[in-house]
């Protein structure tokens, strides 16, 4: 299989980077109750670098032209984050 970086694979990445930094030295937020939640919130984040890493899979299926693939991969992106930002 041909390898090509696609923008789920720069956010596997900063997933996988991101859960290995909490593990290694925690969250360190003031006053908040997740300070011990080191642990979870490292396997939240990589549930979250499978997740995506399946969906970057699947849509490699569906579209083979790296042109296409990223134009859907950001629209996939833009779109999660529109709707994470209205649901907060």
């Amino acid at each position: 299989m041909k390898f090509r970086i696609t923008p789920l694979n720069i956010a596997t990445a900063l997933l996988l980077v991101l859960s290995a930094y909490v593990f290694i030295y925690g969250i360190q937020i003031p006053n908040s109750p997740f300070q011990h939640w080191k642990g979870t919130i490292t396997i939240i984040f990589l549930f979250f670098a499978i997740v995506v890493f399946y969906l970057d899979m699947m849509l490699r299926n569906f579209f083979p032209e790296t042109k296409k693939l990223w134009l859907v991969e950001l629209s996939f992106i833009a779109l999660t984050a529109v709707i994470l930002l209205l649901v907060k």
